[in-house]
């Protein structure tokens, strides 16, 4: 999609289920690349988590504005496409200076920031006359001109498919944009976010990184009180294609510590995001000594033993749950988790879907009583 923010258009995509109550992930790209740079980690990611990314400034499809940009610039960028997207706060992954403007985010609009993950980045990026001859290079020659000396940097195996991938967005990326955001990095001071970052978070880098080696990771994790570090081995600047499986598991397990947890306790907190807490709030105070091991049975093993796994996205197990229930006859469960889709995501289109398959498989008088009740829920208000 593309975007109207301020002073420039920018190109975003969303992917993965909506879940009411869940916070999604925004995630900012290197520089010299684009929001492709995470296509591996996406693709696992989003099977359960709203993903957000965006082109930086200067980058890919977004718009170019002539330098120099500012950490601050590009924060107010991301927070700009959050508010276009009806984004209240974020989990924000960065790579590089994706990293340092998820940082700056966090300093300068902490209410947007749950929680940072950081990949092969740094407070400060030093020296800054490398960054200005750097600026000088690809103003006078263009992003190609860096391809020979940064490459190495980003990639342990520079032959790689995805290596040569990497060299085309740099080649592509405009000079101004990579010359504006090289000023950023110039301009980045430790300084402006000391004492500043308090959310949970998490500092990846590879072993073999050279732009932002595991001793300025440690450096940067020694800033952040609670922080943590991990080192992916024979992983380089960037290692999200390189050392992909790696670099999905470093995110997907700082953010798995935000999500619910099995048993009762999780169970209990799937069950209110999906039925909404109104009906569990209901049936807990309806809750008899006849039913009370049958209530905390099914929160411990249904919602918090089932819903919660990984394997299958919380959206597509709603459609199952629908289907069978329909298929089945139970239209008293039927009806509760028709309501639930306004938690879960599922649409209108997609109950349509799973109600032709009913009919083809358990039935017409099945998926009949069953499209009877979808159409009075749905006509319901709010």
């Amino acid at each position: 999609m593309f975007l109207n923010l301020g002073d420039i258009v920018v190109h975003a995509t969303v992917e993965g289920p909506a879940m009411a109550g869940e916070v999604p992930v925004l995630m900012l790209h290197s520089i010299g690349t684009t929001l492709h740079v995470f296509d591996p980690q996406v693709e696992a990611l989003a099977r359960n988590r709203r993903i957000v990314r965006m082109d930086l400034r200067g980058h890919g499809c977004s718009g170019v504005t002539d330098g120099p940009y500012s950490m601050s610039l590009h924060a107010k960028d991301a927070v700009a496409l959050l508010d276009a997207l009806g984004v209240k706060q974020a989990h924000v992954v960065g790579l590089s200076i994706g990293g340092r403007i998820a940082l700056q985010m966090a300093a300068e609009h902490p209410e947007r920031v749950a929680s940072l993950c950081l990949l092969d980045t740094a407070a400060e990026f030093l020296p800054p006359e490398a960054w200005q001859e750097r600026i000088e290079a690809v103003m006078a020659r263009g992003s190609g001109t860096l391809a020979e000396a940064v490459m190495p940097r980003w990639v342990c195996d520079p032959s790689l498919a995805s290596s040569e991938g990497l060299r085309r967005m740099l080649l592509n990326t405009d000079r101004r944009g990579y010359a504006g955001s090289a000023a950023a990095l110039r301009d980045a001071r430790a300084a402006e976010i000391a004492g500043r970052i308090h959310c949970p978070t998490t500092i990846v880098v590879g072993d073999r990184d050279i732009p932002t080696p595991p001793a300025t990771a440690a450096t940067l994790r020694d800033m952040i009180p609670g922080a943590r570090m991990v080192v992916i081995p024979e992983a380089a600047h960037i290692p999200t294609f390189e050392r992909a499986a790696e670099t999905t598991a470093a995110i997907g397990d700082h953010l798995a510590q935000f999500d619910a947890p099995m048993g009762v306790e999780g169970g209990l907190a799937i069950r209110k995001k999906v039925l909404g807490e109104a009906h569990v709030a209901r049936a807990q105070a309806g809750t008899t000594a006849l039913d009370a091991a049958f209530q905390e049975w099914i929160t411990a093993n249904v919602w918090g033993g089932v819903w919660t796994r990984p394997g299958l996205p919380r959206h597509t197990r709603s459609l199952l749950t629908l289907a069978m229930m329909a298929a089945l006859g139970r239209h008293e469960e039927f009806e509760l988790h028709m309501r639930a889709t306004r938690n879960t995501g599922v649409t209108p289109e997609e109950i349509a879907e799973v109600l032709l398959q009913v009919g083809a498989y358990a039935g017409v008088p099945a998926a009949n009583s069953a499209l009877k009740i979808a159409k009075r829920v749905l006509a319901e208000p709010g």
